[in-house]
């Protein structure tokens, strides 16, 4: 049931991930997931860039040196933590998001659209057995940077995935009806 699915996912990180790498097939079933997500007006703004291997190192690298370049003042523990974090993935998904060139909805909405559509990568990933975590550090605004990307083109974060074997917690949330006024 997907209210199943939607009660186990969670934030699995880096650091919980095992070697085991993740099917090709499996991360095509994610993306294509994230592909059925709703969009106003259907301008699907949702883009994926699939990193693996070696790439994951050369983004580790990157990032590391970006955040050297631009923090004024740097922490040698987190530039190391930015270099040994993309290589314990099995992939790392940039998501981007391509805005509409006619402008046609507010862009808070092609926003919107890019997080259900990682919403549902995340849930795909929970029904698969893949941890996955969505992380969208400052240094993403540097991933032109890195990768080509197109006008009106942004880049809002990573979404972490590898296999794990550690038992994830539990979570609670707070009752519904503290949330929710019925008018």
């Amino acid at each position: 049931m997907i209210f199943d699915v939607i009660r186990k996912r969670r934030s699995v990180f880096p650091a919980q991930y095992n070697e085991t790498p993740i099917a090709k097939v499996d991360i095509l079933k994610v993306l294509e997931a994230g592909n059925w997500a709703p969009s106003h007006r259907k301008t699907e703004p949702w883009r994926f860039k699939v990193m693996q291997g070696e790439t994951l190192e050369k983004l580790g690298l990157f990032l590391s040196l970006k955040y050297l370049e631009t923090d004024s003042s740097p922490k040698e523990f987190k530039a190391k933590k930015i270099i040994e974090n993309p290589k314990k993935a099995s992939a790392i998904i940039a998501i981007c998001m391509q805005r509409d060139p006619m402008k046609s909805v507010p862009e808070w909405e092609e926003v919107a659209a890019v997080a259900m559509a990682v919403q549902n990568m995340w849930l795909a990933c929970t029904e698969l057995g893949i941890g996955a975590y969505w992380s969208s550090p400052a240094l993403v605004k540097h991933m032109g940077d890195f990768f080509e990307m197109n006008h009106e083109e942004a880049c809002l974060g990573f979404f972490y995935m590898g296999n794990y074997t550690q038992e994830i917690p539990d979570s609670a949330r707070g009752p519904i009806e503290d949330k929710t006024v019925w008018l």
